[in-house]
């Protein structure tokens, strides 16, 4: 029984820490990535940071029947002929 467990943890303790150091890797290299970003550009972490805490923009509003601009789909009522 124990020799079957050393087997099992042996086993796992291989296949595991290559893929813990691999992950470990990639995820310092995307944070080595983005502080040289952040350094290489502060005005746009920034922006990013505000971005984050900034309303979302206002759904926009249908124009009502006396604003100016009147889409074609709109239904229009039947003009008068010159000649009528």
């Amino acid at each position: 029984m124990a020799d079957l467990l050393e087997n099992v943890l042996g086993f796992g303790f291989i296949l595991l820490l290559p893929v813990v150091v691999i992950a470990g890797a990639l995820v310092t290299l995307f944070a080595v990535g983005a502080l040289f970003d952040a350094l290489e550009n502060p005005g746009e972490l920034q922006s990013r940071v505000d971005g984050l805490f900034r309303r979302p923009p206002r759904p926009p509003k249908t124009p009502g029947p006396d604003h100016y601009y009147q889409p074609h789909w709109s239904p229009q009522e039947p003009r008068k002929t010159a000649g009528a």
